[in-house]
């Protein structure tokens, strides 16, 4: 990924990046050309207004890949056992007010048809397109952005995720309306990575809140509110308009099948509607044309089929029953028996560029609330005991085909922030260095040689993770034997993705857990730093900490170690400055802490994945970045995928 300079991080240049972006063509925009031919009897009939009035004034262009598509088709993917919903963004529901290009070496405009910025970082003015439309017709202005801001974000009784982009230290951005398109947001103090962080997967809520629908669960626009609540089994209008809006959790916005949308296909059988499939059917007033001026998206809908796990979305694959997807299937063991498949299945592969750190982070929990297991687990010496107990080469000769370097959650090397330490410490297997720094920590034993704790318990390590991983699971396999050579009693419990979202992210009494996503260097590094400071709630090592980075007075808020708290305060001073230089050898002063601390336990440097997709489907590129954050595979264009 190519570096980003000042002017991309404020955005000052914002007319020469829309004009000259991937994806984003205005000097190509024409008059409404063409329609989908569903949206078109529609039109005929008098049931929907004309395209010209569907349309934006300045509706965004989107140029093909390698051609103009044509209209029709579904695009049939899958859900795997009922899994975090959030990846949904990745397919159809990422429309931020600007958005990465497909390069993810910067970002262009979206919602919003312009953004300018001061030179201090600190105001930011957005102007939307006017005559813009919700998915039910209703007009999308600053209405909703204000509503969003002063009834949601700013009220204590909702509950919001995921907007560390809008607060800079203690302080809050400030949202103003200029008129019915325009908007600014301010700061007290610069916030430099604002506009990257605002173009996250998910991060932007702006554009999901349509006044006009969601105001009725609100007690400030309907006294009735708790009633209505009362009516659906609610404890109150809280609960209700947290369910009723994802504000809290993502899974809840894509429940609901009746909140209106901006983005190109929306939910007609919402998850959970239905036993076998969950239905996104096409926006007829979605805002983007293609470079003839034709309506996206051009696929009329997108069919989920709910699976119970990974080996049943490999079986529809092999039977030809997916057109394009990568999540879940991309093994390494898939990969020889998709190869094989390939005719019968009349499908294809692409390529996908991992951005990710590491194949498997393991986090124990220093904030546990049993005391014994918190003390125990933040002792740097049994963390490096754990690490150097574990054969990495046999991990990857077994599950990778011997591909892949030992490594942990670090920055990838070659990367001008690479730091070796961090990336290379205590990765050698050597059980008995293991036993030593063991020893220092948790020397008693049990009659079975499994060590005690300061509590005379047996040192029990319960590992929770996704059981649809399927990489992750295999080398947790592994490595469960390696940890009882060491003394230490390893057990796996594995579950459904959507249970593992409940446990992890909502509780914290969890002893350990895995993940494998994060930034691994360049931008994807700035702006997802989870495994080198614990700024947000992927801090899976640490939920204690990320809570009192946000809240000092929260419940469950754990104050972290001074060192902690400097990287804390130096995450923030990178995060708002907007000079370049600076930012880097801000971030480098991170990563000496982060090897310092040793947070997480990493086992390999990522390899390639790859996604399968049916020979029919057009315009999908051939590799494509692999990141949450660039939520692969939407920064590529879905709406302009078609099927020959």
């Amino acid at each position: 990924m190519n570096p980003i300079s000042r002017r991309f991080f404020l955005g000052v240049s914002s007319a020469a990046l829309a004009a000259t972006a991937a994806g984003f063509s205005p000097a190509l925009a024409a008059a409404p050309a063409g329609e989908a031919p569903m949206l078109k009897a529609l039109v005929d009939a008098g049931k929907l207004p004309p395209l010209a009035e569907r349309l934006p004034e300045n509706p965004m262009v989107v140029t093909p890949l390698t051609e103009i598509g044509k209209y029709g088709g579904t695009w049939r993917s899958a859900i795997v056992g009922g899994g975090s919903l959030s990846m949904l963004f990745r397919y159809q529901a990422y429309e931020p007010l600007v958005r990465y290009n497909p390069e993810w070496s910067g970002i262009v405009p979206n919602v919003a048809e312009a953004y300018e910025a001061n030179e201090a970082g600190t105001e930011f003015t957005f102007t939307l397109r006017k005559g813009m439309k919700w998915s039910d017709g209703h007009p999308f202005t600053t209405e909703d952005v204000m509503f969003w801001y002063e009834d949601v974000f700013m009220n204590p009784d909702i509950e919001v995720t995921n907007q560390d982009h809008l607060i800079v230290g203690d302080d809050k951005a400030i949202f103003s309306k200029i008129d019915d398109q325009r908007f600014k947001v301010s700061f007290k103090s610069p916030n430099g990575l604002f506009l990257l962080l605002l173009a996250w997967a998910d991060s932007d809520q702006t554009a999901r809140f349509p006044k006009h629908y969601l105001s009725q669960f609100l007690p400030k626009y309907n006294p009735d509110a708790d009633k209505l609540a009362a009516a659906q089994g609610m404890s109150g209008w809280v609960q209700l308009f947290q369910k009723k809006s994802g504000a809290a959790l993502e899974d809840d916005f894509f429940l609901n099948s009746e909140i209106p949308v901006v983005h190109p296909w929306k939910m007609k059988v919402a998850p959970g509607e239905s036993t076998e499939n969950a239905v996104a059917e096409r926006n007829p007033f979605y805002f983007k044309v293609d470079t003839a001026g034709n309506q996206l998206p051009y696929l009329d809908a997108i069919n989920y089929a709910l699976v119970a796990d990974a080996q049943v979305l490999l079986l529809k694959a092999l039977q030809g029953d997916i057109d394009m997807i990568d999540q879940y299937i991309g093994t390494t063991t898939n990969k020889s028996v998709l190869y094989d498949g390939q005719a019968k299945g009349d499908y294809n592969f692409y390529t996908m560029i991992p951005t990710e750190p590491n194949d498997m982070v393991i986090c124990l929990n220093m904030t546990h609330p049993d005391k014994v297991k918190a003390e125990l687990y933040s002792n740097k010496d049994f963390r490096t005991g754990l690490s150097m107990a574990i054969d990495r080469q046999a991990l990857i000769e077994s599950v990778f085909v011997g591909i892949g370097v030992p490594s942990h959650a670090a920055i990838r090397k070659g990367d001008p922030l690479y730091n070796e330490r961090l990336a290379t410490q205590f990765t050698e297997f050597d059980l008995a260095k293991a036993n030593e720094a063991l020893d220092k920590v948790v020397p008693k034993k049990d009659s079975e040689g499994y060590r005690l704790d300061a509590s005379g318990r047996r040192v029990t390590i319960v590992f929770e993770t996704d059981q649809n991983r399927q990489a992750i699971v295999d080398m947790l396999q592994l490595a469960m034997p390696m940890l009882k050579a060491a003394g230490i009693d390893g057990q796996l419990r594995l579950m459904d993705r959507s249970l593992w979202e409940v446990r992890i992210r909502q509780n914290m009494d969890y002893d350990a857990t895995t993940n494998r996503f994060g930034g691994g260097g360049g931008l994807a590094a700035l702006l997802d730093p989870r495994y080198f400071v614990p700024f947000n709630d992927n801090a899976f090592y640490a939920p204690g900490w990320q809570i009192w980075y946000g809240d000092k007075n929260a419940a469950n808020a754990v104050e972290p170690p001074q060192q902690v708290q400097d990287a804390l305060k130096l995450y923030d001073a990178m995060k708002s400055t907007v000079d370049d230089a600076e930012r880097v050898e801000l971030f480098k002063q991170i990563l000496e802490i982060a090897a310092d601390q040793f947070y997480s336990i990493g086992i390999k440097t990522p390899n390639e994945g790859f996604g399968i997709r049916k020979n029919n489907m057009r315009n999908i590129p051939d590799k494509i970045l692999n990141s949450f954050g660039y939520p692969a595979p939407a920064p590529t264009n879905p709406e302009q995928y078609f099927k020959a």
